[in-house]
């Protein structure tokens, strides 16, 4: 069959095609060209030799032998609930103290809400939040304050508006600007605009938010322990420095089930609150 008559159609193709960003078909080919260029770069870049790959594999099979099983004993319990109930506590201290400084920080982030100048402030912000990973902050909180869980709050109190600022931002954003129009027009202040024109409308999406952002904390508090920022973390590093690798097993348990319980808690949370 022959294609439509245009004049028959309105004037519009007679087929669909599917949307794309290239504008040109040799784009795309020479786009999809380069990415693949570029992952056989990395791959010859990391260039893993066989023999360690075979080193390696004996040794991880070693390393299993003696993990197994693990040191559940009166003193290891003991040791790891010490631990772990310190990386809880700091997970809830830099949550609460993260959320209290990245709603600001959003507020800065939300085009629609604040003039441009303060916009680029914002956003800076969260950039140098998000491009720095929890392990480098607390490296450097370390060296500032010490060894301890105060390095470790530290750290995750500077990274959580990378995350919860930028999307609490997105959030803001997206609100009906009809209902904070009507708070100006009764002559309402910038905060009263906040308070009762945006506020309601993003307090479930930010009470899901941060409940989703101390579930990434609990994660990353048994984390930043490996470099002596507190936490389940020191007691898993002293463990593999004593060669204690049964114990270790037993720590590596015991976060996974912590971790599943903060991520099954989390859910449930948020279908209540969203």
């Amino acid at each position: 069959m022959g294609s439509a008559d245009p004049e028959r159609t309105g004037g519009y193709p007679s087929s669909w095609e599917r949307p794309t960003v290239f504008y040109s078909k040799n784009v795309k080919y020479l786009v999809y060209g380069a990415i693949g260029l570029f992952v056989l770069w990395s791959a010859w870049e990391l260039r893993p030799s066989p023999a360690r790959l075979i080193g390696g594999a004996d040794a991880a099979a070693s390393l299993l032998t003696t993990m197994f099983p693990p040191d559940f004993t009166p003193e290891a319990r003991g040791r790891i609930w010490d631990g772990m109930i310190e990386s809880i506590a700091m997970s809830i201290v830099a949550t609460a103290i993260g959320v209290l400084i990245s709603i600001p920080i959003a507020v800065m982030a939300a085009e629609n809400l604040v003039p441009r100048p303060v916009y680029y402030v914002g956003r800076s912000l969260v950039s140098i939040s998000r491009s720095l990973h929890e392990l480098v902050l607390a490296i450097v909180a370390v060296v500032a304050v010490g060894l301890g869980p105060l390095a470790g709050v530290i750290a995750l109190v500077i990274a959580t508006p990378g995350f919860f600022a930028k999307l609490m931002a997105e959030e803001l954003e997206d609100i009906d600007e009809g209902q904070a129009d009507a708070i100006r027009a009764l002559g309402g202040s910038p905060v009263q605009v906040l308070l009762y024109g945006v506020a309601p409308q993003v307090i479930p999406r930010m009470i899901g938010l941060i409940i989703y952002r101390w579930d990434i904390n609990i994660r990353a508090s048994t984390i930043v322990g490996i470099v002596g920022a507190g936490g389940i973390g020191v007691t898993l590093l002293n463990s593999f420095d004593r060669y204690e690798y049964d114990f270790s097993l037993a720590i590596i348990l015991a976060i996974i089930a912590v971790v599943m319980f903060g991520e099954i808690l989390s859910a449930v949370a948020r279908r209540r609150v969203q």
